[in-house]
C-alpha cells in the first residue's frame, strides 16, 4: 500500500472519529470501512486480526451505546416513550435545521416531557440532565471503540 492510499485511510478513519460526535452520522461504520479498505490493500495477516478485532470492538461499543443510556435514564426515570419521542423530534430537527437542529431537539423534548410528568421547571430540569448524561455515556462508548480501533490500525500501521 501506498503512502497516499495510507493516508487516505487515516483520513478517512479521522473522518469515523469526527462522526462519532455528529448526530445521525456513521462513525463506526467509517471506521470499519476504513480499516477493511487497509486490510484489503495489505493481505496480511496482523490486517486481518485487526479487522476482525475491530468488528468485535466496534460491535462490543454499540452494544454498550445502546445498553447504557436505557439503564442510566430508567434509574433516573426517564421513560422510553420519552427517549423515542425526543428521538422523533431530533430526526425531524435534523432535516428542518440541517444537522444543528437535532441537538436543541432532543434536549427541549425531553424537557418538555419531563415537565408535563414531573409538573415543576426544576424537577424537569434535574431529569432533563440525568438523561443528558446517560446520552453523554453512549456517545463516549461509540467514541473509545472507534479509538480502540484507530490505535489498533495505527500501531499495526507503524509495526509493519
Amino acid at each position: 500500500m501506498g503512502t497516499a492510499q495510507l493516508c487516505l485511510v487515516g483520513l478517512a478513519m479521522l473522518a469515523g472519529l469526527l462522526a462519532v460526535l455528529a448526530p445521525g452520522l456513521p462513525g463506526p461504520l467509517v471506521c470499519w470501512a476504513a480499516t477493511l479498505w487497509w486490510a484489503g490493500a495489505v493481505h496480511t495477516a496482523l490486517a486481518w486480526y485487526v479487522l476482525f478485532g475491530s468488528a468485535v470492538v466496534l460491535a462490543a461499543g454499540q452494544a454498550g451505546k445502546w445498553l447504557a443510556p436505557g439503564r442510566r435514564a430508567r434509574e433516573a426515570g426517564i421513560t422510553r416513550q420519552t427517549l423515542a419521542l425526543a428521538g422523533v423530534c431530533a430526526i425531524a430537527a435534523f432535516f428542518a435545521v440541517p444537522v444543528l437542529g437535532a441537538i436543541p431537539a432532543f434536549v427541549g423534548a425531553i424537557y418538555a416531557q419531563e415537565r408535563v410528568r414531573l409538573g415543576s421547571h426544576g424537577a424537569a430540569r434535574v431529569s432533563t440532565r440525568r438523561a443528558m448524561r446517560a446520552v453523554g455515556l453512549s456517545v463516549l462508548a461509540e467514541l473509545f471503540s472507534c479509538l480502540l480501533v484507530a490505535g489498533a490500525w495505527l500501531g499495526a500501521v507503524l509495526a509493519t
